[in-house]
């Protein structure tokens, strides 16, 4: 699997059903093709990423991770005082899940860029229903390429009608729960 990949070619030649092909080289570029097109889609890297990043101060002891899940914070400063991992609940620090980071005995005061943080966040493996979306996805383009630019043909009397959009309903169905939501 090559990097950024959300599939191997063997798991896509097992969708469809191949034991053998001439055909691996274009699979390999579908499937990547079919990677880049979901991660754009869905707003977000995928792969377990270390950011830093420079926030605004809420005023608040909460604020939200603009990429998840978070797996790691590795340091935090307000104001260019770093604020110490909370042991436990009733200690001061910082807490965090996988998309949201709390403070305990502090505030996020108000100020522009007077946070710095330093976390790791995405998936180590791929979830398995975003690994089957890309199988599917690039199923799909790999059936279509004998079609392309046709909406319907005529089979023995009988009109086939081909899907026509650029992610069938049931792959945006996969990928929907993953997308990247901004807010404001």
């Amino acid at each position: 699997m090559a990097a950024g990949d959300l599939t191997t070619l063997d798991e896509v030649k097992a969708w469809l059903g191949l034991q053998t092909s001439t055909d691996d080289l274009l699979l390999g570029r579908l499937i990547g093709a079919a990677s880049r097109f979901i991660a754009i889609w869905l707003g977000r890297s995928l792969a377990e990423t270390v950011y830093d990043e420079v926030w605004d101060g809420n005023g608040g002891v909460r604020a939200p991770f603009p990429n998840n899940p978070v797996n790691a914070v590795a340091a935090l400063s307000i104001d260019g005082v770093a604020i110490p991992a909370a042991p436990d609940c009733n200690n001061p620090g910082y807490r965090f899940d996988a998309t949201l980071l709390l403070l305990q005995g502090y505030r996020f005061h108000r100020g522009f860029r007077n946070v710095t943080i330093r976390y790791t966040a995405g998936y180590a493996t791929v979830p398995a229903d975003i690994a089957q979306a890309c199988i599917e996805l690039t199923a799909l383009r790999y059936r279509e390429r004998d079609r392309i630019g046709q909406i319907s043909k005529s089979v023995q009397g009988e009109v086939v009608s081909f899907i026509q959009k650029d992610l069938p309903d049931q792959v945006r169905a996969m990928l929907n729960p993953y997308r990247k939501v901004l807010t404001l």
